[in-house]
């Protein structure tokens, strides 16, 4: 199971997803550019020593990630509010890759066609989205509970 972040906005989000990968023991993928210096405080507050024990792949593009990824043949669940089959309704597989997109934009539409999924987390109609860190938490969490028993 692996989390790819595409251009993330937000270091404080980015860094308690990282942390979260550390405590999981989950590779995480960050898709540049990032819309903050690595180095920036409020990341490294939010992953804390943390960021020291997870394994980070960095990818300068798209085109680089997804050039690795199909490479290697690992299935591609893109997290969207515009997404057709609700979360808790997938089979994750241990060779997924959950990605997840832009605080402020989600991800482009040539790449949300290169997903092979694309999942929902259902919520109500009258609000916009979830916290980036909580939606990849979820997420995780049920992936994890299904490939890992």
């Amino acid at each position: 199971m692996r989390i790819a972040l595409y251009q993330p906005d937000i270091p404080q989000n980015t860094g308690t997803i990282l942390r979260l990968c550390a405590c999981l023991d989950v590779e995480a993928h960050i898709i540049e550019p990032a819309g903050f210096p690595t180095s920036d405080r409020h990341f490294r507050r939010a992953g804390m020593d943390y960021l020291d024990q997870v394994s980070i792949v960095r990818h300068d593009s798209w085109r680089h990630f997804e050039d690795w990824r199909r490479e290697a043949k690992y299935r591609l669940a893109l997290f969207t509010t515009k997404g057709a089959t609700p979360y808790l309704d997938h089979r994750y597989d241990a060779n997924d890759i959950l990605m997840f997109g832009r605080e402020s934009a989600g991800v482009p539409d040539d790449v949300a066609a290169a997903a092979d999924v694309r999942l929902v987390i259902p919520m109500r109609e009258s609000l916009r989205s979830i916290n980036l860190a909580m939606t990849v938490a979820m997420a995780l969490g049920e992936a994890l509970r299904q490939t890992r028993g």
